[in-house]
């Protein structure tokens, strides 16, 4: 996933003034939604696992699905791009986020992003995503079929998201910070009302 122009709108949760907890907790201004277990929601997570850091969201994925219990509203999918057969997902989930690689912002490799819906611009030119179809694309697509849910970006800036030859793993900046991203993917489903709970 490219960086939407000028950065408008994306929040970078490890440089956030107010520190981490102002992006991957529930302040007490914004009160986090009440679990509803009637409402659904889907996350891709992003990648090739084969191309390094381009693999950081299926590594999230890998973590969340070891460390939490996922509860029946919320289904997690390890995805190599974003396709149009997950339009069916916009039209049944309250909630969609994606989890993806980030270049070209400008910041350290493992800096994490939350990008608001504002923010998915569409990108084009020299930093050209590797995941061709983004998130506001399928938005685009699912709203000429009457579908509609609300959309998040997760996505950390990468290292080496193109190696020369396969390679799987992260470069250690990214793989220091895979944590924080995790984290960052938990509090926002929580914040939206899906909250995970931690296996013993």
């Amino acid at each position: 996933m490219s960086a939407p122009d000028g950065e408008r709108g994306a929040r970078p949760v490890a440089n956030a003034p107010e520190g981490v907890a102002d992006v991957t907790a529930c302040p007490a201004r914004k009160a986090c939604a009440a679990p509803d277990p009637s409402r659904t929601a889907a996350v891709f997570f992003v990648g090739n696992r084969l191309m390094l850091d381009d693999g950081v969201g299926p590594a999230a994925y890998d973590e969340i699905v070891a460390a939490y219990d996922i509860p029946d509203n919320v289904t997690l999918l390890d995805v190599g791009c974003m396709a149009l057969d997950m339009l069916s997902y916009v039209d049944r989930c309250d909630l969609i986020l994606t989890v993806d690689a980030v270049d070209g912002t400008g910041d350290a490799p493992g800096t994490v992003y939350r990008f608001e819906p504002e923010a998915m611009a569409r990108h084009s030119g020299p930093e050209a995503s590797l995941h061709d179809l983004k998130l506001v694309d399928l938005f685009d697509a699912a709203s000429l079929m009457g579908y509609e849910a609300e959309g998040y970006c997760l996505g950390m800036q990468v290292g080496n998201p193109s190696p020369e030859q396969f390679c799987v793993g992260l470069t250690p900046e990214c793989a220091a910070a895979l944590p924080l991203l995790v984290e960052t993917v938990v509090a926002e489903l929580s914040r939206r009302g899906f909250p995970l709970t931690r296996k013993d």
